[in-house]
């Protein structure tokens, strides 16, 4: 059936909207020639998007003609503010950023182990409500979290996890209730790391690929054709609990050591690094961890590099930096034997889902780079006879944020650029 006349206007400002965000201001001229639909139609959603706010002109086109130049049309970025959160054991990151995205604030708040919820949850909020004043934000529209756990996929949920900090869940409840008018909306981070992967990172030219996270824990994210996959019960890519050879039990329903998490989580690195005598890295007994330099999970002037550099990355990621940038013969021994054990889920992965393609990704991962990517492949193109490519992070430590952040801005426009009510 043909659409109905306000369908259609509907189909067509969205159409327009898009367009704008993505090729940056048009004129009515290009807006024409870019959707396909008649002079009097654009110059109709013109004004029915500049009355509705949504638009505005931001400048002329530099083309010569007769009479005035056209008039550049852009949208209106400070139509809503949006924040993106990403949530550790050890702190909060924030930004906060304009409808387009544009970051406009950055805060950080590290939080000890023996902080009370209330007290952690307050110091977190803070954080928000700093970047947010510094954003020069009245208000935001939408907020993205990104958080280790389970989601409930029936109610959007962090579910109650052994092993993750108690207010991790009380963080939500206060964001809504300090953030009056606010959508607040939480994600496993490791979902949220594969989106930003697939849309600004190393799979931006694969719809289908698993991102295997390497960091505290292990876990991965599955994209298939083009969708996030979740599963019944929101437990896609726990591999950590994947039983696997090379450990001395069996993990259980409540507990993932004897597992992949037993062979590649942090503690196992470090564990291994020691068999191969490589030096320990960090501070000297007894005094604080080292920060992460921020130049080390982003490039300079990234979104979320600056926020970055306040967390602490586990030791196993410092040691296999180190090794990278050493490369001596214990060095190699090791980051093969690492390899060897990543191959092991990476194979398991393949073998199920025929992905073509395994983004290596969280601290660990990171901190290998292209020469941990390089070594798994090889040993999985010995292991599986399925193809299956395998490639660094391309997003470095801002990977959750991103994917937060592209989260909240979706979300927040396909409400304001949808149909109005009636």
């Amino acid at each position: 059936m043909p659409a109905s006349p306000s369908t259609a206007r509907a189909l067509n400002d969205r159409l327009a909207l898009r367009l704008l965000q993505q090729e940056g201001p048009l004129t009515a001229g290009q807006l024409k020639q870019l959707t396909g639909l008649s002079r009097p139609t654009v110059a109709d959603l013109v004004d029915r998007l500049t009355a509705a706010g949504l638009i505005t002109v931001v400048g002329e086109s530099g083309e010569q003609r007769r009479g005035p130049n056209a008039r550049l049309y852009g949208i209106v970025a400070g139509r809503a503010h949006l924040a993106a959160l990403d949530v550790r054991t050890e702190g909060v990151l924030v930004l906060v950023s304009d409808l387009l995205g544009r970051v406009l604030a950055e805060a950080s708040a590290p939080i000890g182990g023996d902080t009370g919820t209330g007290s952690a949850v307050e110091q977190a909020v803070a954080a928000v409500e700093r970047a947010v004043k510094e954003g020069g934000a009245d208000r935001l529209h939408t907020v993205g979290i990104g958080a280790p756990g389970l989601i409930d996929p029936a109610t959007g949920d962090l579910r109650d996890s052994a092993g993750l900090p108690a207010w991790h869940r009380s963080l939500v409840a206060a964001l809504q209730d300090r953030l009056p008018g606010a959508r607040v909306t939480v994600e496993n981070e490791t979902n949220l790391a594969a989106l930003a992967e697939q849309r600004e990172g190393a799979a931006r030219d694969r719809d289908t690929f698993v991102l295997l996270w390497l960091g505290h824990g292990v876990g991965a994210a599955v994209v298939l054709d083009g969708t996030l996959r979740r599963g019944a019960s929101g437990g896609t890519g726990e591999i950590g609990f994947l039983p696997v050879p090379g450990t001395s039990t069996l993990p259980s329903a409540t507990d993932c050591g004897g597992g992949f998490h037993s062979l590649t989580g942090a503690a196992a690195v470090v564990s291994l690094a020691a068999e191969y005598g490589l030096p320990a890295p960090g501070a000297a007994p007894g005094s604080a961890p080292r920060p992460v330099e921020a130049p080390l999970d982003g490039p300079a002037g990234a979104p979320g590099a600056a926020v970055r550099g306040a967390a602490d990355e586990p030791e196993a990621a410092r040691v296999v930096r180190g090794a990278v940038a050493r490369a001596s013969a214990a060095d190699e021994r090791f980051l093969h034997a690492l390899a060897d054990r990543i191959a092991v889920g990476a194979a398991s992965v393949a073998a199920v889902l025929d992905p073509g393609c395994v983004v290596l990704g969280g601290e660990v991962g990171r901190a290998g780079g292209a020469v941990l990517a390089g070594l798994v492949g090889e040993r999985l193109r010995r292991m599986s006879p399925l193809p299956t490519e395998v490639r660094a992070s391309g997003l470095g430590g801002t990977a959750v944020l991103r994917g937060a952040l592209l989260t909240a801005r979706e979300r927040a426009q396909d409400e304001l650029f949808g149909p109005p009510e009636r």
